[in-house]
């Protein structure tokens, strides 16, 4: 069954976070964008909406999480190689995302994990194929 994904995420400033994930190096279907929302490409048949926190409530009906005191989702993103890893992970850091934990290697398995400018949590992760 072919399917696509879309992630929705509230967002407190959709420009900044917008230009945080550009950062990164993800791009943005501009058919699906405008002043509420933004479509982020992670994949083929994987996006992002990022939408401001009123938007977001008025789907819900509910306040959005306070990702300063806990958690209400980790958003996990494949790369191909560990260096794309540590690349991606360097550029959160320096567009003003917060490393979240260390970088690990937890066999067969290369993390790295940070917080985007509203708190969501993103682990970025490398999974070699395994050998036949």
């Amino acid at each position: 069954m072919a399917s696509k994904m879309f992630v929705n995420l509230p967002v407190q400033d959709l420009p900044a976070s917008k230009a945080f994930f550009e950062a990164l190096g993800f791009t943005f279907d501009p058919d699906f964008t405008d002043e509420k929302a933004a479509c982020m490409v992670v994949g083929e048949s994987n996006f992002v909406m990022l939408l401001t926190e009123a938007y977001f409530t008025s789907f819900t009906g509910r306040p959005v999480s306070d990702t300063a005191a806990s958690t209400e989702v980790i958003v996990a993103v494949s790369q191909d190689t560990a260096e794309a890893v540590d690349r991606m992970g360097a550029a959160a850091s320096a567009a003003g995302g917060e490393a979240a934990k260390h970088t690990q290697e937890a066999s067969p398995m290369y993390t790295r994990a940070f917080r985007d400018l509203d708190g969501h949590l993103w682990e970025v992760f490398h999974l070699p194929p395994t050998p036949a």
